[in-house]
This record gives structure tokens, sequence and C-alpha cells, in this order.
């Protein structure tokens, strides 16, 4: 199952990096959203009340840092895995 996956960076950001080499590794597709240079995409984080990046999303459901246990939870594509 294809998710819809969207990942909020900036420049000079090491979590942000790990993230989208963890996505490219496991062959998740993904939209990434510079904030630097996309300013609905900081009214997006506004919204979203996120003070920080890498802000993923995955499904509409924000997963704020890289957090890998978290990622493949979401990721898992098992009738059993949780979507919350």
């Amino acid at each position: 199952m294809t998710r819809d996956v969207t990942v909020y960076t900036q420049p000079g950001c090491p979590p942000c990096r790990a993230v989208k080499e963890y996505l490219s590794r496991k062959g998740v597709p993904f939209t990434e959203r510079d904030i630097s240079r996309d300013a609905a995409a900081v009214e997006d984080l506004r919204r979203m009340r996120a003070m920080a990046t890498p802000v993923i999303v995955i499904d509409g459901a924000p997963i704020t840092g890289f957090d890998q246990a978290r990622l493949d939870e979401m990721l898992d594509d098992s009738p059993t895995a949780k979507a919350a």
C-alpha cells in the first residue's frame, strides 16, 4: 500500500537529512517541502503547531523529529499496523 508522505525540512538540519536518507533507503516515495523556500509550507507547520523540523506527515498524521520506530509503525503495510 502506498502512503502519502510529506517531509518538511530546512537547510542545515541533520535530522531532516537523516529522515530523507532513511525513507529513501526504505524505498518510500515522499514529497519534500523546504520551509526556507516555501512560505505555504511554513503556514502548514504553523497549522500543525510544529515548532521544529523535520516534520513527517504520513497519510495526514504528523510526526515531529526523526522517530524511526514511529516511522516504521506508520509505514507498516500489514493489516495489524496501527494508524494512530
